[in-house]
């Protein structure tokens, strides 16, 4: 079975989130909500979540997937997060964790250089921050390991994306079919 963590910090979108992680639960990949500092955390339009964990607890494991919803301030909550930097940079070097971070939150891996050399997608408005970073506009954005959304719109592009990046493409096309969407 596949792993994913999800990091949520206060103030992130709770439809990239909560969307993201009910896809990737239903095509039966082992979803941990792992909340920065808390085990509840209060996303940007005031929904309280009640993590699987805190992220300290389980920054030292091993995942297939580490996920970055976007929000603000839920983004620069996770920038500012030591645990999330540590969790990212162990992500980068082990060479086959998928990276994945959708809306404004791309923008956590591209201050630490993830998107250097890479095609990204993010909620437009914040790449013109980045410079010289290739932006994409799209949906969703898949470049090696890094898997990038545009925003809450987004967000069944995205998950499928970070399917894909799973080897689970076939199986996410006929969950969506059942889901009606696409």
């Amino acid at each position: 079975m596949k792993k994913a963590l999800l990091i949520l910090a206060n103030g992130f979108e709770e439809i990239e989130a909560l969307g993201t992680a009910d896809v990737l639960r239903r095509l039966n990949v082992s979803v941990t909500l792992a909340g920065v500092g808390s085990g509840e955390i209060c996303g940007a339009h005031d929904m309280v979540v009640r993590a699987d964990t805190v992220l300290s607890d389980v920054a030292r494991e091993d995942f297939d997937v580490v996920i970055l919803p976007g929000g603000m301030p839920g983004a620069a909550n996770l920038d500012g997060d030591t645990v999330v930097d540590a969790v990212l940079k162990k992500a980068a070097a082990g060479g086959n964790t998928v990276i994945a971070a959708i809306c404004a939150a791309p923008f956590v891996l591209a201050k630490r250089g993830l998107l250097n050399g890479k095609k990204f997608t993010m909620y437009p408005g914040f790449e013109a921050e980045l410079g010289g970073l290739t932006y994409t506009s799209n949906p969703a954005e898949t470049d090696g390991r890094i898997v990038t959304g545009k925003g809450p719109g987004a967000v069944f592009d995205f998950a499928a994306a970070i399917a894909a990046a799973l080897g689970l493409k076939n199986e996410c096309e006929k969950l969506y079919q059942g889901m009606f969407i696409k």
